[in-house]
């Protein structure tokens, strides 16, 4: 194998900067600070089978939703914790720009062994019929 030729100008092909690369759910902002995590702990909570959901309604005026994802030890060891939280994560991707009300903050706490275990149908099911009870 022979390394790839650099053109004349010094712009190959591999030097070029790409654009960032769009988000599909721009609306979904992830929850970050401990203040905000407590906040949706005093809210409004609905369990599922694979996860639990907590919802707050900020009342700030901000049309965004804003989601946060936590896994307790009790999930397991780092790795186990990160997949869980990892498929938590898609799961919001799909269910929560059509399912979840703007103004609001939504955290995902991942259960022991169901969370990672669920089919991933199953996981968006579960916090699509969680927010259906949260929002009634």
């Amino acid at each position: 194998m022979t390394p790839p030729v650099a053109s004349v100008d010094g712009n190959s092909a591999k030097n070029t900067v790409k654009p960032a690369a769009v988000s599909s759910c721009p609306q979904l902002v992830v929850l970050q600070k401990r203040s905000d995590f407590l906040a949706a702990a005093r809210a409004r909570r609905q369990g599922s089978a694979s996860m639990m959901v907590q919802a707050r309604a900020r009342g700030d005026g901000d049309p965004t939703i804003r989601v946060g994802y936590t896994c307790s030890k009790k999930v397991g060891n780092a790795v186990a914790r990160n997949r869980a939280k990892r498929r938590l994560r898609e799961a919001a991707r799909f269910v929560l720009p059509h399912e979840g009300l703007p103004g609001h903050d939504y955290v995902l706490i991942g259960r022991a062994e169901a969370t990672a275990a669920r089919p991933f149908e199953a996981l968006k099911a579960d916090l699509s019929q969680a927010l259906a009870k949260l929002h009634k």
